[in-house]
């Protein structure tokens, strides 16, 4: 595997935002259902933001913590939605572990993207099974990791972990909602997959596709 850059980094962001903006009609119907019908424009706000403020960065001059610390800014500056500090702190988590390291190594990545989840997880103080992004990201960084732990391929480890969150979106349809402005709703948020869940696969297959 080529090492993985903060050239690499920044066609990971500008592959997150259009992957996003492809998908943010079908992620604001989502949110219809159960919430404010806003959540794929504020995912689309916050990673066009991100994917700029990278860009404007001194590339061959900046490590991957300082790109993912400047994502993370601008992510949270942009959506003052729930979104907004959740993937701030995914990727402030993020920088935390690869400090140090000009170019990325396979585990690495993976280092990367668990504390990602982890952040998420510990930010929302949300668990599996409350219909949150959490119901694809904790299965994703477990598949990503159990993946890479026997002997995977960053591409193998990846896909993996896309295959696990697409999973995990999915069983959100049957949860009833515990977090957010959907848990008001109770047993009527039954048989509707959520929004932030949805949105993480879309996420999470970005990532796959400009890393893997």
């Amino acid at each position: 595997m080529t090492a993985i850059d903060s050239t690499r980094l920044k066609m990971m962001f500008d592959t997150i935002a259009a992957t996003i903006e492809a998908d943010k009609d079908r992620l604001c119907q989502l949110d219809g259902v159960i919430g404010d019908a806003d959540h794929g424009i504020a995912m689309a706000l916050g990673f066009n933001a991100a994917r700029d403020a990278v860009a404007a960065l001194d590339l061959a001059a900046s490590e991957p913590t300082a790109l993912l610390n400047t994502a993370a800014k601008s992510f949270l500056n942009a959506v003052g939605a729930s979104s907004g500090p959740l993937y701030a702190t995914a990727f402030m988590r993020a920088a935390a572990a690869v400090k140090g390291k000009a170019t990325l190594a396979e585990e690495d990545v993976i280092a990367m993207f668990t504390a990602m989840a982890q952040g998420i997880k510990d930010r929302g103080k949300a668990v599996p099974g409350e219909k949150t992004m959490v119901d694809a990201w904790q299965p994703a960084a477990e598949a990503a990791g159990a993946a890479h732990d026997a002997g995977k391929s960053l591409a193998e480890s990846l896909a993996a972990a896309l295959a696990a969150a697409e999973r995990g979106a999915a069983a959100t349809k049957e949860m009833i909602a515990a977090k957010g402005r959907s848990s008001r709703l109770g047993e009527r948020s039954l048989g509707h997959i959520d929004p932030g869940a949805a949105s993480a696969v879309t996420v999470i297959g970005a990532i796959r596709s400009s890393l893997g």
